[in-house]
């Protein structure tokens, strides 16, 4: 999933190979990454959904867990109004008359665009981190297993003239 976003981030371009604002950005195109950032963010929704039911996010390591996870549903959920706000003015661009009109929406655009793919970037950190936690947490206890608590006894409880004999 954490590939998933950072790739998603990298991938979803906006401008050209010099870094200019297409003359007629592709509505469809842009639209298609608001699509895929709502079917991203579901998932990452859903792996919060998944992890927060589970007995394990109810130890310390496992609040921080559910910590990072609950960040990265954030930050991918706030990533979806972004792309659909960047489709918007492209297909507002379009009926823009003149160049100079053009430029105050193409440069909003451009702002909309990189936030939204930050937000992918810091959910797929969030991401890592919690498998971090995660891993570190299991190693930890692959290391360490649990301590084996002596058998309990089953005879009568001892009383305190018991002792030293």
């Amino acid at each position: 999933m954490k590939t998933k976003l950072l790739d998603a981030a990298q991938q979803w371009q906006l401008l050209d190979e010099n870094g200019r604002v297409p003359a007629s950005p592709s509505y469809t195109d842009l639209l298609q990454h608001a699509v895929d950032a709502q079917a991203l963010s579901h998932n990452v929704v859903q792996l919060t959904a998944d992890f927060a039911r589970t007995p394990h996010s109810t130890n310390r390591v496992g609040r921080a867990v559910l910590a990072r996870l609950a960040m990265a549903s954030t930050m991918s959920s706030h990533a979806v109004p972004c792309f659909a706000e960047t489709a918007e003015t492209a297909l507002a661009l379009s009926r823009a008359a003149t160049p100079i009109i053009k430029q105050y929406p193409a440069n909003s655009m451009v702002i909309e665009h990189a936030t939204a793919r930050a937000y992918l970037r810091r959910a797929s950190e969030s991401l890592r981190d919690a498998s971090k936690e995660l891993d570190g947490h299991l190693d930890f206890h692959r290391f360490f297993p649990a301590r084996q608590l002596p058998p309990a006894r089953s005879g009568p409880a001892s009383h305190g003239s018991d002792r030293g004999r």
